[in-house]
């Protein structure tokens, strides 16, 4: 695990996921080889100071210049209500336990919804196993009427 001081610099929310950025101000970064791995997979993080717990982030990238080291990720879904804890720390210095996660950016991106088991043919019909939907008939089918 990689503890880090650093500062919650913005937190940002679009119309599919919240937009992390932490900036280390200090001309050395610290475990920087095992940082430098990261980006592009899964890590788990976690603000100490705030009661959220570890929370899945995308780590798209890491950017560093001559006055700081800028940490960006990505995360796709608050279904626990864990990053609106974040919210109050955004602006203030923290401590950032980063660890890599076992979870592929592939699985992170999946949406777990109840989906419907189906087969499509070779000539495009497609065919859907029995017991999943079914087709209710409306009462009354004649339903337009003629006016004159």
């Amino acid at each position: 695990m990689i503890k880090l001081n650093v500062l919650f610099k913005k937190m940002q929310k679009d119309d599919k996921k919240e937009v992390l950025m932490f900036h280390v101000l200090s001309d050395e970064l610290p475990h920087a080889d095992e940082l430098l791995k990261m980006p592009g997979s899964i890590a788990l993080l976690n603000v100490e100071e705030s009661d959220a717990g570890e929370v899945g982030a995308e780590f798209v990238s890491i950017q560093r210049d001559n006055k700081k080291t800028v940490l960006k990720f990505n995360i796709k879904r608050d279904v626990e209500g864990k990053v609106s804890k974040l919210y109050g720390f955004a602006g203030s210095n923290v401590s950032l336990a980063l660890q890599p996660s076992q979870m592929t950016i592939d699985e992170f991106y999946e949406d777990d919804h109840e989906s419907i088991e189906y087969n499509v043919d070779s000539d495009g019909s497609v065919s859907v196993p029995e017991g999943q939907l079914s087709i209710d008939k409306e009462e009354s089918e004649n339903k337009l009427k003629v006016v004159k």
